[in-house]
């Protein structure tokens, strides 16, 4: 089998990164799909408002995913780590594709930075696997322990009448519960102190309040 040099893959990864952003992220094979994602409920502007600003968040969120895992892969030393990347990749792509679905239920739109998000994310995903496969699943171990936190807060946040965004965001909750339970099974070391609560936290919260309005 032909070998990519580095031109090939970085090429690979702009191809990758413009299907994420602007096309139909492709599908994981599993069965798992919430009800309804097309639903139009009965909302106030408000409210309506308020859930397209969650789920332009957690839309973000996913593409930032997608860009940390393949990040990620492209400099896991050992095979097995990269399966396992481009596994959850592939359900990340679920998340991507129903909330997509549920802005546009709810007369919304996706982040326009969303290529930013991608790429700060690829290299912030990149530069964790050239540390370590362990460092690299322990930056996936705290990535999904503080998206979950995230989603917990949105729960309570989104408008009671929006069932079918509600839906969508309990079961990516449980898909990221189960990332970071694998990532911890395959050997994840604890990030540092600073990392987990100062950097993690400071860059979380810019992407939110930026994709919220933008």
């Amino acid at each position: 089998m032909r070998q990519l040099s580095l031109i090939d893959k970085l090429l690979a990864e702009v191809d990758q990164s413009m299907r994420t952003v602007y096309a139909v992220a492709p599908a994981s094979t599993r069965s798992v799909t919430p009800q309804n994602l097309t639903e139009r409920s009965d909302l106030t502007d408000e409210e309506r408002n308020k859930a397209a600003s969650l789920m332009r968040i957690n839309h973000a969120g996913e593409i930032a995913a997608q860009g940390l895992y393949r990040g990620q892969a492209i400099t896991a030393k050992d095979d097995h780590i990269k399966q396992q990347m481009a596994e959850s990749a592939a359900e990340e792509n679920d998340h991507l594709n129903w909330c997509e679905t549920r802005l546009k239920a709810l007369d919304s739109h996706k982040s326009y930075l969303s290529p930013l998000w991608y790429w700060g994310s690829f290299s912030i995903g990149a530069i964790a696997g050239a540390a370590g496969d362990r460092w690299s699943l322990g930056f996936v171990k705290e990535t999904e322990d503080q998206v979950g936190q995230h989603i917990a807060k949105h729960l309570e946040k989104l408008p009671e009448a929006d069932v079918a965004s509600r839906d969508v965001l309990l079961q990516m909750q449980a898909d990221e519960q189960h990332h970071a339970d694998v990532a911890e099974a395959a050997g994840a070391a604890k990030l540092p102190f600073p990392i987990r609560k100062l950097l993690m936290p400071l860059t979380s919260k810019v992407m939110t309040g930026l994709s919220a309005k933008i």
